[in-house]
C-alpha cells in the first residue's frame, strides 16, 4: 500500500529567509530556498498525521489546505516543533474531541511546563485553548499503535534534550540527530525514504552537517535520503550539486511516496 509524505517547512529554527539577512539564500528566488519551520503531513488510507507543530504551522495549513487531522506525532519540545501547538484549537472544535498527541514523558513534562492550559479543562464562559489527548511512548524505542495506525519509533540525543524518530512501513523521519547508539541502524533497516535532519556544511554542536548526514545515510543503507532543517547557509542547487544523488535537500512543498 502506497502512503505519501509532504514537505511543511524544511527550515531551520529560524527559517530562510533569515530576519533581516541580505545573504545570496535569503535574497533567492528559488522557491525552493524559502524554508518555513520544520514540519511534515503523512497520509496513509484516510488517515493524516503531523509530524511536529512549529510556529509556523497556520501558514502551512492553509498553503496546503489541511482540514482534517487525525493525530501529532512530537519529536521533541525545542520551539521551532512546539510552538504552533495551541493552533489545534481550530481542529479541536471541528472534530470536538481532545487531538492525540504520540509523545516521550520527557515531552509530555516539557508540554506540561509551558503549555499547562492545554491539560485542563476551560471553565464555563472562558476562552477555550487546544486540548491534547497524549499517548506516552513507552520504551527507548518499539511499536505502539496510535490512532489506528502502528508506528515504531526510537530515541536519541541532540545535547540535553531526548528526541524520537518514527518510522512507518519504509519511510522513517529522524530529526535534530547528533548523538545516537548504533542501535539507529537497526531500526532504519528496511527503510527506503529517510527524512533526515542536517543544518549546513560547516560543523554543528547539535546537528548533523551535510557530509556527516550523506556519511550516516550511506551508513544506513536507505535507497533515498532526504535532508531537512536546512539553514540560510544552504543554497538548494548548490546542495544538490555537492552531495551524492541518494542523499538530496528536501524543499517546502515536495511529496513523497513510500510503500507502508
Amino acid at each position: 500500500m502506497q502512503a505519501t509524505f509532504l514537505f511543511l517547512g524544511t527550515g531551520a529554527s529560524a527559517g530562510v529567509p533569515l530576519i533581516g539577512c541580505q545573504c545570496g539564500v535569503c535574497r533567492s528566488t528559488d522557491v525552493r530556498n524559502q524554508r518555513l519551520r520544520p514540519s511534515g503531513l503523512l497520509r496513509v488510507n484516510d488517515r493524516s498525521f503531523l509530524i511536529d507543530i512549529g510556529p509556523d504551522f497556520r501558514q502551512q495549513a492553509l498553503k496546503y489546505q489541511i482540514r482534517h487531522l487525525d493525530g501529532l506525532l512530537l519529536t521533541h519540545t525545542h520551539y521551532d516543533h512546539i510552538a504552533g501547538i495551541d493552533e489545534l484549537r481550530v481542529i479541536n472544535f471541528r472534530q470536538k474531541k481532545p487531538f492525540p498527541c504520540l509523545l516521550s514523558k520527557e515531552s509530555l513534562a516539557e508540554l506540561n511546563l509551558r503549555y499547562y492550559y492545554l491539560f485542563k479543562q476551560p471553565e464555563e464562559g472562558s476562552s477555550r485553548s487546544a486540548q491534547i489527548d497524549c499517548r506516552i511512548l513507552p520504551k527507548e524505542e518499539g511499536i505502539i499503535d496510535f490512532a489506528g495506525m502502528e508506528i515504531a519509533y526510537t530515541s536519541y540525543r541532540q545535547g540535553l534534550m531526548k528526541v524520537n524518530g518514527f518510522r512507518i512501513g519504509r519511510f522513517a523521519y529522524i530529526s535534530d540527530i547528533r548523538q545516537y547508539s548504533e542501535d539507529i541502524f537497526s531500526f532504519l533497516e528496511g527503510v527506503d525514504q529517510l527524512v533526515l535532519s542536517a543544518l549546513r556544511a560547516e560543523p554543528s554542536q547539535v546537528h548533523f552537517s551535510l557530509q556527516e548526514a550523506a556519511d550516516f545515510a550511506k551508513k544506513a543503507n536507505v535507497r533515498q535520503t532526504w535532508l531537512t532543517h536546512l539553514s540560510h547557509a544552504v543554497d538548494h542547487e548548490t546542495a544538490c550539486q555537492n552531495l551524492p544523488s541518494a542523499v538530496q535537500p528536501g524543499y517546502d512543498g515536495q511529496e513523497i511516496v513510500f510503500e507502508v
